[in-house]
């Protein structure tokens, strides 16, 4: 499975670069701590693919609170046909130590 780290999506979002960000922490995680990604918690992803279909030839990037659950997820969409899938390494709690600290840590 292949990895991104926090800065590297730092860096491709503020490229704008065309980068899908799929989080797949549950609701109340992401109100908690979030930085804009579309939210389809791990255990409804196998049933919402065709709500993310569209980014099946783009680049995906998959977050969750520390990394376990996205790449679980990343399992699920390169099993669905997703090509070019990435952990986000660390997921949220990196993104808050490394990227941006007011977000809080859980």
């Amino acid at each position: 499975m292949q990895e991104m780290k926090v800065d590297e999506l730092k860096k491709k979002l503020d490229a704008k670069e065309d980068v899908f960000v799929l989080d797949v922490r549950e609701p109340h995680e992401y109100e908690l701590s979030n930085i804009g990604a579309e939210l389809i918690p791990l255990d409804q992803l196998s049933g919402r693919m065709d709500e993310i279909e569209q980014h099946k030839h783009k680049e995906v990037v998959v977050m969750c609170r520390s990394g376990g659950r996205s790449a679980r997820a990343c399992q699920i969409l390169t099993s669905g046909g997703f090509e070019n899938v990435k952990n986000l390494t660390g997921g949220i709690n990196a993104w808050a130590k490394e990227i941006d600290p007011t977000l809080p840590v859980y």
